[in-house]
């Protein structure tokens, strides 16, 4: 996993472990293996109830797992990790960085800056502020709600 990844993954783990850890417990918790095979016609009449079941919670994890995604209230999740309020994540990529607990060297920096899309990163204040606004920009095209001053 490349630097963005982990920047997104930082902001959006709650989203992704509640509902990766909630699927599968009602899998497993429901029917562990027997749920989907039942569903597919190996014990039809002894997990009908089941079966029911299966297909509801298939037909619910699908429509779920979009809909959070799209809705990470990027500020709102960045503003209420420990530490937000004594940094300038709004306009620093290394205090942004720092939030998420991602080292900001310059190394991880150039890096990042490679994932989207500049070869020539140096590490000037305008390299810096380009690449914020970089990941801001990578961060709403995934999923994330990012206030337009950001984008900017």
């Amino acid at each position: 996993m490349g630097i963005f990844g982990s920047i997104k993954n930082a902001i959006f783990a709650t989203f992704d472990s509640g509902k990766g850890g909630a699927k599968p417990g009602t899998t497993a918790g429901t029917g562990t293996t027997g749920t989907q095979p039942g569903v597919s016609g190996s014990a039809p009449q002894a997990a009908g109830g089941a079966a029911a079941q299966g297909q509801t919670a298939w037909a619910q994890a699908p429509v779920t797992q979009p809909s959070p995604a799209s809705q990470v209230d990027v500020e709102q999740r960045l503003d209420s990790m420990p530490g937000a309020d004594k940094l300038n994540w709004r306009t620093s990529i290394v205090d942004l960085m720092k939030l998420l607990g991602i080292d900001s060297s310059y190394e991880n920096r150039k890096e990042l800056a490679q994932e989207l899309g500049r070869s020539n990163y140096s590490g000037s204040a305008e390299d810096n502020l380009w690449l914020h606004k970089r990941t801001m920009q990578e961060l709403a095209a995934n999923g994330g709600k990012v206030p337009a001053q950001l984008l900017d």
